[in-house]
């Protein structure tokens, strides 16, 4: 698909409220089809567009912690206290200042694709990374006719055509909910 970017960096960014195999199926998928070095989860202590977390952040990175233990090209960080912030715009200006000319690719679902204009300084957020953007159920079609991509002209927008995962987070908190 594209040729190894040497010095590049992924980012799947979230709550991981709670994380699952979904999430590191789509991270094995994008250093295998664009040849990421390291792929960091970046978990946050709250999503700013949703209410209060499922679980703890420390149960959520002890969860990462046990889906990633055997992946060395992927690694966990907590970096909300140090950047002081849990935006994206704050993390990949930190990353670059962290990484240099490192390239980075920020990993999303279609899903967010779709609301992507809503995020803090979104425009600044596809000059600094191409985002990586993988099929959810449901999204697709919103998503490649989304603000974004109607700004962008798919510039710094990667679509990978994956097979749709029946596994999120929201799935697995209902679920967790109904057993209680």
């Amino acid at each position: 698909m594209r040729s190894k970017h040497r010095s590049s960096i992924g980012i799947l960014g979230g709550s991981f409220d709670p994380p699952h195999k979904g999430h590191l199926k789509i991270s094995n998928i994008s250093l295998k089809k664009l040849k990421i070095n390291r792929i960091y989860w970046i978990i946050t202590k709250k999503n700013p567009f949703k209410r209060k977390p499922f679980l703890s952040l420390n149960e959520r990175i002890k969860k990462c912690k046990t889906i990633l233990k055997k992946n060395k090209k992927i690694e966990l960080k907590y970096l909300d206290k140090k950047i002081k912030s849990s935006r994206t715009i704050k993390l990949i200006k930190y990353l670059k200042t962290q990484n240099g000319r490192k390239k980075i690719f920020l990993i999303i679902g279609s899903d967010n694709l779709v609301n992507f204009h809503k995020w803090l300084q979104w425009k600044k957020i596809l000059q600094f990374c191409e985002l990586v953007v993988f099929s959810r159920k449901g999204f697709d079609q919103k998503a490649r006719k989304s603000v974004t991509v109607k700004y962008s002209g798919n510039k710094h927008i990667i679509f990978i055509k994956n097979r749709k995962m029946d596994i999120s987070s929201t799935m697995l908190r209902k679920y967790y909910m109904k057993k209680k």
